[in-house]
């Protein structure tokens, strides 16, 4: 995993899955409002006329030379929760993101989200 103080330099990385297939590009870093860590980045993908943002978990996620790899394969990325590059994603819309990749959401005690963007 990445140094999460490192990960605004990251930001116009490619980000790539487990075969090193390009999924897009890093746009931002969502935080566990809980612990800090980093847990979900945003991905710009689309043509150019037609881009759009798509949520990807940042469990083990390793950086190498210019890119930032994640272990979910490419088709399941794409096929991720999306907003549009100026939107922002509703707190109601936290747990289908976390379900789309099979993770467990829970809000925190005082029942605050659970991403906050970094």
């Amino acid at each position: 995993m990445f140094d999460a103080d490192d990960i605004r330099e990251w930001r116009g990385h490619d980000v790539v899955d487990t075969e090193k297939r390009k999924i897009g590009t890093l746009e931002a870093v969502y935080v566990d409002t809980t612990t800090d860590v980093p847990v979900f980045a945003t991905v710009t993908v689309g043509m150019p006329t037609k881009r759009r943002l798509i949520f990807v978990p940042l469990t083990d996620a390793t950086v190498g030379p210019g890119y930032l790899k994640v272990l979910w394969d490419k088709k399941l990325v794409k096929d991720a929760p999306s907003i549009d590059l100026d939107g922002e994603l509703p707190a109601e819309d936290e747990p289908r993101v976390f379900s789309h990749y099979g993770l467990a959401y829970k809000t925190g005690a005082a029942g605050e989200r659970q991403l906050a963007r970094r």
